[in-house]
């Protein structure tokens, strides 16, 4: 599956900002999907995960922050950014979770390029 996030930018902080995941498959429907995100000079961190069932989970410094969502119509899971810091500021990247533990970067597959989000101070 190819996957091709958008809806980055620049943002003030304490502004708000969607990301947009979309997968080239109709099968989308049928994988749990995640958003990771790696800022310069760091490791690409877990976000968020969602389940093909709905089923969230987050990273403890985005929860009550962001919230991840899907449209299985649409082949795209999204990425809602609310009350956003200077520390969320990196790349984003989507990518299917392949089962295990799900804050673990080597259980995700297809990973597609990302989207930049600069949050200014």
């Amino acid at each position: 599956v190819q996957l091709q996030a958008s809806g980055g930018g620049l943002v003030q902080a304490g502004g708000s900002l969607r990301l947009s995941c979309t997968a080239s498959r109709r099968t989308f429907s049928s994988y749990d999907m995640g958003w990771f995100r790696q800022a310069p000079e760091k490791e690409r961190e877990f976000v968020a995960v969602i389940t093909l069932n709905g089923i969230r989970y987050y990273a403890d410094s985005v929860k009550g922050r962001f919230t991840i969502s899907r449209d299985n119509a649409k082949n795209t899971v999204y990425l809602q950014m609310n009350s956003v810091k200077p520390e969320d500021t990196a790349v984003y990247y989507c990518a299917v979770f392949v089962g295990g533990r799900y804050y673990d970067i080597n259980n995700y597959r297809g990973w597609g390029q990302g989207t930049q989000v600069t949050v200014s101070s």
